[in-house]
Formats: C-alpha cells, structure tokens, sequence
C-alpha cells in the first residue's frame, strides 16, 4: 500500500521500519519539528526522522498539520492510507478524509483503557498485570476510533517503562502489518469501543517524577518503574537532586518518618514511607552518573537519620 506515516519517538520508529521491511510504498515521513537540546542547544532529530534519512524518505515536519500548505502537501502526496504512531499531535478532520482506506493509529494500551499520551507508564505505575497494543480506526477524538486488531502482553514484575516500551513496539508493528493487509483485503474489523470502560492519561513530565515518601512503597517502587528511563523519579539529597534508578519494597522497620533514612549497610540503604519501606538499589545524584547503591555508597556516606526530599 501508498503509506503516509506520521510519528515521533523510537515506538514509531520500529514500526516504520517494519512497514518498509513488509514491502509497502513509504509515500512520505511526517515526524514533529526539530528540537534544540541540552545547554549547548545542539539540534536533535526524533528518531523517526533518523529512520527516514536513513532510507532515503521524503521527511515533512508542520508545526501543525491542520496548516492549510500542510493538508494540500498531503492532497497531493495521495496516500492510500496514513499510519499514525505516536505522533504527538490531534489531526484535523479534514486530514482523516483524505486517505481512502483512512487514518490508523497504533496505540500502546488495550484500549477503551489509557486513551492519551503516556499509557505505557500508566499500566506500570497502577500495578496492571497486562496491558497491549490496539490496532485502531482514528476518529476526531482521542484515542476514541474503532479498533481493528489488539493483543495484550503482561507485565513483569521487575517491568520499566523502558523494557515494556520495547515489548509493545515490536508488538505494535507486527499488528500494524497485519492491519494494513486485512484492510487491502477488505477483511478489517470496525469493533465500536466501549467508552463506560474509558480512562485518560495525560502527558508525563518531569515533575511527576517527585516522589512522595508519605505514599505507600509499593506505589512509589511502580513509579520508579514507570518514570524509567524518562522522566525518572527523584527526591533531594543534601540539596541536590537524587535520581531513584531501582528499589525494593521490604517490611516497615520500627520507627521513622516518610522520607527518613532507617537502615544503612554495606551495599543498600533503606527509606520509610507512609506504608512500608523502600530499599535503595540503583541511584544517580545529579551531576554524577547511574550508580548501583553500593558503589554510590562507598563514595557518598549516608547516615541513618537522613531525610530525603
């Protein structure tokens, strides 16, 4: 099929590939604008954009694809379908009308379940034992289109927003594939969501990261896995911030208020909660690098009594 793919980070990135793997016309790349990062301001590509001057693709980037230019390049380029994957912004109406067989979207949740932005961390940071990818018609809304094809993965125990990232956009693509040859065969499903089921979640930043030692640890232990690697959880230490890389949820010790340090040995040291206690495994003071809790430990003495935050 003629495929307009429009998409940002690296899950959209592996699905690009596997669109180009599977033989289909990459018709164009639509992939959000270049960003300055870092304090030199050194511009970044997303890493679609990476995928698509890597094979020699056709790269637009809008500031906002409702622009009227923008919807005229589209007209012109005449796609059969457009894939959407983690774009970052709401296409207009006028957009989804132009393909004939439509606008698909690859979302990483079992949907009606975390429509928006952050699902992947959503499932880990509220303890699901499951989440999945759907394969979706996009509507004007949200993440509110008919589903065409779906399958749920679960999630480990010791699961980081990082590691599931991976798993669903192998996944992703795979169903992608399927999808586009189900609809060039006329076999593709319209399955209506059930919006009573329906759950939001909105984009993360960094702020959300901030840990609350007043929460019960095994809350605090998700959110660890959850903000992995970005946006991370944090606390302050002696005034700096503190990146919590790894911890481990063990019995409440005698004593302590949320956020005191109550134990300290060898290789670990151990913070109160409000419900339980978290034990210190990976850990990354800012300005320093990621360090396991025992090297950090020989280099940065911490003393029971401490308060983090």
């Amino acid at each position: 099929m003629k495929v307009l793919f429009m998409g940002t980070p690296d899950l959209a990135a592996v699905v690009l590939e596997e669109i180009i793997r599977a033989g289909h016309e990459v018709a164009g790349v639509v992939t959000q604008p270049d960003k300055a990062k870092g304090r030199g301001g050194k511009v970044s590509f997303s890493p679609v954009k990476e995928t698509a001057l890597k094979h020699n693709l056709d790269i637009y980037q809008p500031v906002r694809v409702r622009n009227p230019e923008f919807l005229r390049t589209v007209r012109s380029i005449n796609p059969e379908v457009i894939v959407v994957a983690a774009f970052g912004q709401i296409l207009p109406r006028e957009l989804l009308d132009i393909p004939p067989y439509g606008c698909i979207n690859v979302h990483a949740s079992l949907l009606p379940k975390y429509r928006g932005a952050a699902p992947i961390q959503a499932a880990i940071i509220n303890g699901d034992k499951e989440t999945g990818v759907t394969i979706m018609h996009m509507d004007a809304g949200i993440d509110t289109g008919d589903m065409i094809l779906w399958e749920s993965v679960p999630i480990a125990d010791d699961e980081t927003g990082g590691s599931l990232h991976d798993k669903l956009a192998g996944l992703g693509a795979r169903l992608l594939v399927e999808a586009l040859k189900q609809l060039k065969e006329g076999t593709a499903k319209r399955i209506p969501q059930d919006n009573s089921r329906a759950s939001y979640v909105k984009m993360m930043d960094k702020e959300m990261g901030n840990i609350d030692f007043s929460k019960p640890a095994v809350e605090i232990e998700r959110l660890i896995r959850g903000l992995n690697p970005w946006p991370s959880a944090y606390t302050r230490l002696d005034g700096k911030i503190l990146k919590i890389w790894k911890a481990k949820v063990v019995e409440n010790p005698e004593g302590g208020k949320p956020g005191e340090v109550v134990k300290v040995d060898k290789n670990t040291f151990t913070v109160m909660t409000g419900e339980g206690a978290l034990e210190i495994l990976e850990l990354q003071l800012e300005g320093k690098k990621r360090l396991g809790c025992d090297a950090f430990l020989r280099g940065y003495p911490v003393k029971k009594g401490l308060v983090l935050g």
